[in-house]
């Protein structure tokens, strides 16, 4: 039996074509820090990418669509969700109860600032929902105001 395959390693373009965006976006990321794979090059220098890296960005451009989310914002849900996941690792190493009230204490800051970006965006989507609900209601006054065309 042999052993398993080494992950064979994209590059910019592959992954900007499997995700749907441009591989400037791509460096964008790096750039702000969101994506962090721009260490990992090739004796060419070419930036390369793992299939984690691939399914990272496929949550952050799921993310930051779902929510209509700004860079920044999107940066913050991110570094959020790094810094619960090293707390994970964390209680794992099987600290102390104090330690874990630190643990815990430090998730539900990240948390509630996490859900405070989502109901902000939610927030701003209901203020233009209503928005529109209050032209079509106008138009559809217009409309009865002007009678039946038959």
């Amino acid at each position: 039996m042999s052993a398993p395959a080494a992950e064979r390693a994209l590059r910019i373009g592959e992954v900007a074509a499997r995700v749907g965006v441009t591989p400037r976006t791509i460096r964008y990321y790096e750039e702000r820090g969101v994506l962090t794979a721009a260490a990992r090059r090739s004796k060419g220098s070419h930036r390369l990418y793992t299939e984690a890296d691939v399914t990272r960005l496929e949550e952050l451009i799921a993310l930051r669509d779902a929510l209509g989310l700004s860079l920044e914002e999107l940066i913050e849900l991110a570094e959020a969700e790094e810094a619960r996941a090293a707390l994970r690792d964390r209680w794992l190493d099987d600290p102390s109860d104090r330690q874990r009230r630190r643990i815990v204490d430090e998730a539900i800051r990240l948390v509630s600032r996490q859900l405070d970006l989502v109901r902000a965006r939610q927030r701003t989507i209901a203020d233009f929902a209503g928005e529109l609900e209050a032209k079509l209601d106008s138009l559809e006054q217009r409309r009865l105001e002007l009678g039946d065309p038959g």
